[in-house]
């Protein structure tokens, strides 16, 4: 498993900042064309939305697996080796369970209806069902991390008896 989290993680890293690049520069685009060229462009606005909604939950993924996500640390710090292992196994499986439950399950019923739906973006064009299924991706992207962690949990808590 840790190796399918670590091509996971790096093929996402990889994808944000791909997409963070592209949006600076559809910013950018959409910036000059309103107010240098004096002709707005119509799809830029759109675009950087919905490239903000796949840069912010792909993005968390990535957070999630480099565990730069929040955390209170002080009073877990103060438990024995034991309870906190427990009590990482614990929170891995909280993690899991929603990732599951509302990011895949949850986020792959909204694309799916939306896609069914038939439902295009206003500038694009484009089917709103493509827009949601970040979701779906980035609950999937958490739970292998989460798979892979609570197994780094448990190997630690073997070697460590």
């Amino acid at each position: 498993m840790n190796y399918l989290a670590v091509c996971v993680n790096k093929f996402l890293e990889v994808v944000v900042t791909i997409l963070v690049a592209a949006l600076v520069f559809v910013v950018l685009w959409g910036v000059l064309s309103r107010f240098v060229i004096n002709v707005p462009s119509r799809w830029t606005e759109e675009l950087a939305t919905q490239m903000l909604a796949w840069i912010s939950m792909l993005g968390a993924a990535v957070a999630f697996r480099r565990r730069e996500h929040l955390g209170v640390d002080y009073f877990f710090n103060q438990w024995d080796p034991q309870a906190r292992r427990i009590n990482e196994i614990i929170i891995q499986l909280a993690i899991l369970v929603f990732a599951s439950g509302v990011m895949i399950w949850g986020g792959g019923c909204l694309a799916w209806a939306t896609w069914n739906s038939g439902q295009i973006t206003p500038a694009l064009g484009i089917r709103s069902g493509l827009v949601y299924l970040c979701v779906p991706l980035s609950g999937l992207c958490i739970a292998v991390f989460a798979i892979d962690e609570i197994g780094k949990i448990l190997t630690k808590s073997g070697e460590e008896s």
